[in-house]
């Protein structure tokens, strides 16, 4: 197995705990949505969180396939995850919240999208464009709703 440079390991890295975010905040507003829409958005963020938590172990695999480690502890997937937003009181707050999610793992998918393919990681190119389609997928129909 060739050495996989320290860029594509990072990459995936943030990629992981920025998804283990999303996937807590998710099924927190699962949890708690309130309102007319209730039903219906307990069962998208149901649907967002169980595909989210399904990616974790995909992209930890695939950091385990690189010959590294993925992070083990709540801790350290936060501390490469960046900041954590406030908790959404509203369904509206909380739809335009995951918006954002989506929004900015869509941009860290692409960012490594292109570092995989510098590496000659065509296995991770392939993983992270399905996250990516996704997430942009998600972002439509998120979008779609709120007009």
């Amino acid at each position: 197995m060739k050495s996989t440079p320290q860029a594509n390991i990072d990459a995936l890295n943030t990629v992981l705990s920025q998804t283990f975010r999303l996937y807590v905040q998710t099924h927190g507003y699962h949890w708690n949505v309130e309102g007319h829409n209730f039903r219906q958005l307990h069962e998208v963020f149901e649907a967002q969180y169980q595909n989210l938590w399904g990616a974790l172990d995909e992209i930890a695999e695939r950091l385990r396939i690189q010959g590294t480690y993925a992070p083990g502890t709540v801790a350290d997937l936060m501390s490469k995850a960046g900041p954590e937003d406030a908790p959404a009181q509203s369904a509206e707050e909380m739809v335009a919240k995951l918006i954002a999610g989506h929004d900015a793992l869509a941009d860290t998918l692409r960012g490594a999208i292109t570092t995989a393919g510098e590496a000659g990681d065509e296995v991770s190119v392939g993983l992270l464009t399905d996250r990516l389609e996704w997430h942009e997928k998600e972002l439509w129909m998120m979008k779609a709703g709120t007009r």
